[in-house]
Formats: structure tokens, C-alpha cells, sequence
């Protein structure tokens, strides 16, 4: 499958080309960098504006075959020279503004900053400190990078300013993470490798961390953590709790508890229908269908433990939903029984996936019949989460 290019090797390539356009007054139309994974990228150079102090260009974003909302966007790099910025700075703005802008440049070759369609930080746990422009460090640094290399190679040693934009980000972020993770006014610049894998799974454990991360910055006592928003009436209306709160894990719930133990978390709570944690019952940590289903082996197995008579089973195991599945266990009169064991199996999984270092408690519930089952302490959990 092919590969793309961040949003940050698209900036970075984009900001080298304006830099050796301004510096050597002649047109490029391509560029070429080096990724941090040991790739090289040659995008074109679209958008040429060339001023008398400053050029403009794109770099057209690819993800390759992943299917990337950012892909074919374009990302703009403006770069000109820092002083005679800071000089028409200090006309228009405020002295304080100016003498904080000028802490901040004291020593930079390549000063950074975002103009339209790049989001800003609202939320501490992320990458970059609220307040700051959502160009993440790895990004910076190849910005700084490539930039550098072209004002060694013409001896340029006055600083450069960079300012990226994305025209059309503020909408094009509505419809990415950036909402709930507390970036606000565009998309991210992001990347750690320059290089984007074809495929979400990645990308979705990034966001995961991303979550937990934030959450534990924000003083968070308990990870409450969710496959998703399927049961999120239930527990709003059950337990005044918004499941927009918890961490989505999908189907990585075992990659979720291993995150949340390494960032310090003493205290987990999963929140899920009976159709995924009950594959957890069974000690399975990706609940995904392509991972495994055994949901109706597991029901059944429980249906023996608490003494389900042999016709019961067989039915259980012709069902093809979870719900269809309750409704035999109740009409058999051991539902309440068997997701008591059901919801101690999950904490047992759960406690060993987290090696002992957390303590892990679970709801468990279906949209046709409300609560199935919770740990002892769950309600307990969930009051801490609220506060």
C-alpha cells in the first residue's frame, strides 16, 4: 500500500522551498527533505507568491492510501525576514506584546508561528503548552531543520520567520479530533515519522494516548474509558455521566489499560455494551470481529456456571446478537447470575492486563435492557470521575 506525508513534512518542505526562494530570488518548483524516518519527500511547489520582502507557497498534502481527511489540502508557509517583521510589529502592536514577542525570538534562526486554518491549544497534556499554536515539536524541528540548512547554504544569519497556514482549516478541524482533544481554530501540524502509514490503527492508539494523556493532566483521578458512544443514554440518563467524557477506546481496550498504567493511572473504569465486554470475559483485549467472536461460546459458558440446562445452551448458541442472547438467560431466570460472573471474569482480565498496578472497575449494559451488571466500587469510580 502507499504511503503519504504528514502535515508536518508537507510544512516543512514548503517552508524550506519559500526560504530558498527569498533568499535567492529565483522560482522553485519542487523540493526535496528528508523525513525523520529516513525518507525522502519531493513534493511540488504550488502557489508561488514572491513579494519584496517575503515568498509564499504550498505543498498539496498526500496520505497516500490512508484514508486522511487532510489529504489533497494544502499548507502555505510564509517566510520573510524577522526583523523587518518585528519592526512593522512594533508599530501596530502594544509595547508589552512587543517586548513578549522579542523574549520569545532572543536567539531563534527560525522563529515559527501560525496565521489561518492552524489550531491553537486550549487544553494542557498535549504536545505543545496552551496558548500555543497545534505545531507539534517533531514538525518544528524539521521545520527548523530544512530552513537552517538553506540560510547555511547563503550565509544568511539574520533570523527567518515562518508562519504556516491552511486555508479552509478552521472548518476542515471540525471534523477531525481536534474539537475534543481542546484545539480550536484549525487543523494540527503534526507527525513524528513525516511519513503517513496506510492504516488507522496507529493513528487511533495516537489519539488514545493523546486522550489519556490530557485527561491525566488535567488532574483526572480515574481513566474512564469507553469502546465507544453506543450506550450513551443509558448512562446519561442511569448515571448522569457523559460517555463524550470518557477516552474512546474501540476495539483496543488492552492497548488502552497498558497506556493508562504507563501514565500513571491508579484508577480505570470501563463503561461498554454487553456485545464487546463480553469478549473480555474471555480475556480478549481487541474486541474487533477480525481479532475473534466468540460472544455466544462465552454467554453459553456462562449459562453453565450457573447452572443453565443443556437445551438453554443450545439456543444461546444459535442467537446472533448479544441481546437476543439475555432474553434466553432471563427467561431461563439466571440472567442476574450470570453477569454477576460475567462482570467478575472482566474485572479478572482487566486487573491482569494491568498487571495489578490499577485498580479496574466495569459497567456493563444493553440498550434493550439497561444495567446487566458493575463491579463493586463502580458507582464509586464514577463519582470520582465527576468531580
Amino acid at each position: 500500500m502507499k504511503k503519504g506525508f504528514t502535515t508536518g513534512s508537507c510544512a516543512a518542505a514548503a517552508a524550506k522551498a519559500a526560504a530558498y526562494m527569498l533568499l535567492t530570488g529565483r522560482e522553485k518548483t519542487q523540493i526535496q527533505i528528508l523525513t525523520p524516518a529516513g525518507i525522502t519527500y519531493a513534493p511540488a511547489i504550488e502557489e508561488i507568491r514572491m513579494g519584496e520582502d517575503f515568498v509564499s507557497c504550498a505543498v498539496k498534502k498526500e496520505s497516500g492510501d490512508d484514508p486522511d481527511i487532510t489529504d489533497g489540502i494544502l499548507i502555505f508557509a510564509k517566510v520573510c525576514f524577522a526583523q523587518l517583521r518585528s519592526k512593522e510589529r512594533e508599530k501596530e502592536a502594544a509595547k508589552e506584546e512587543a517586548k513578549e514577542e522579542a523574549k520569545e525570538s532572543t536567539g531563534a534562526k527560525v522563529i515559527i508561528q501560525a496565521g489561518e486554518g492552524i489550531g491553537r491549544v486550549t487544553r494542557p497534556g498535549l504536545d505543545q503548552p496552551v496558548g500555543e499554536a497545534a505545531i507539534n515539536s517533531v514538525p518544528r524541528k524539521m521545520i527548523e531543520t530544512q530552513v537552517s540548512q538553506v540560510m547555511e547554504l547563503f550565509d544568511q544569519t539574520e533570523p527567518l520567520l515562518v508562519e504556516l497556514s491552511v486555508p479552509g482549516g478552521e472548518k476542515l478541524a471540525e471534523k477531525t479530533f481536534n474539537p475534543r482533544l481542546g484545539i480550536e481554530g484549525g487543523i494540527s501540524i503534526i507527525g513524528t515519522s513525516g511519513i503517513v502509514e496506510p492504516m488507522s490503527t496507529k493513528a487511533l492508539l495516537d489519539t488514545i494516548r493523546v486522550e489519556l494523556r490530557q485527561k491525566k493532566a488535567m488532574g483526572a483521578r480515574v481513566a474512564v474509558i469507553s469502546p465507544g458512544n453506543y450506550g450513551l443514554a443509558f448512562m446519561k440518563e442511569q448515571y448522569d455521566f457523559d460517555l463524550d467524557r470518557a477516552v474512546k477506546c474501540s476495539n483496543f481496550i488492552g492497548d488502552t489499560i497498558d497506556m493508562a498504567r504507563e501514565l500513571g493511572f491508579q484508577k480505570l473504569l470501563l463503561c461498554g455494551h454487553i456485545g464487546k465486554l463480553i469478549k473480555v470475559s474471555g480475556g480478549i483485549m481487541n474486541t474487533h470481529s477480525a481479532e475473534g467472536d466468540c460472544r455466544m461460546e462465552l454467554i453459553a459458558a456462562s449459562a453453565i456456571r450457573c447452572g443453565g440446562a443443556p437445551d438453554i445452551l443450545q439456543r444461546i448458541l444459535t442467537c446472533v446478537t448479544t441481546e437476543e442472547a439475555i432474553g434466553i438467560l432471563q427467561t431461563a431466570g439466571i440472567d442476574k447470575a450470570c453477569f454477576l460472573d460475567i462482570t467478575r471474569r472482566i474485572e479478572y482480565y482487566l486487573s491482569r492486563r494491568a498487571k495489578g498496578e490499577m485498580e479496574i472497575k466495569c459497567i456493563l449494559y444493553a440498550n434493550a435492557f439497561g444495567l446487566l451488571g458493575q463491579s463493586e466500587g463502580a458507582q464509586e469510580f464514577l463519582r470520582i470521575a465527576k468531580e
